[in-house]
């Protein structure tokens, strides 16, 4: 199982943005989001002003579509920041925890979601067939 839900607030720099400059951002993120092939929810547009991204999934394996992403917004736009939620189930280091992808100032870092972690029994009871 690999679920993921995350957001970004995208913007070029951390000082104040110059409009034209976050529209090429903001098109360059969307070939790129066109390239994705994916059937889940990764969503880029304008909201007051601002460019965001929403994007979230559910499928049985690991897809490194979503982790991909935020390193590629972290190249081009890298006065971005946002969160990262995934829960790899096949992960050997970090299956039974929620991970936290963020990013900020043009890096991604990966943490462990206190709130959400360990997985069992955190979010699910333990399977009583595994003992």
């Amino acid at each position: 199982m690999f679920e993921y839900h995350g957001w970004v607030t995208i913007r070029g720099t951390t000082a104040a943005d110059d409009e034209s400059h976050l529209h090429r951002i903001v098109d360059e993120l969307h070939r790129h989001i066109d390239l994705v092939d994916s059937p889940y929810l990764l969503d880029l547009r304008w909201m007051n002003g601002e460019p965001f991204i929403h994007l979230g999934g559910f499928s049985n394996h690991r897809s490194p579509d979503a982790a991909e992403l935020f390193e590629h917004v972290a190249v081009v736009a890298p006065g971005s920041y946002g969160l990262l939620h995934i829960h790899d189930a096949e992960d050997p280091d970090h299956g039974g925890e929620v991970r936290v992808l963020r990013l900020v100032r043009g890096t991604v870092t990966q943490h462990t979601e206190s709130l959400l972690s360990p997985y069992v029994p955190t979010v699910e009871d333990p399977d009583p067939l595994l003992g």
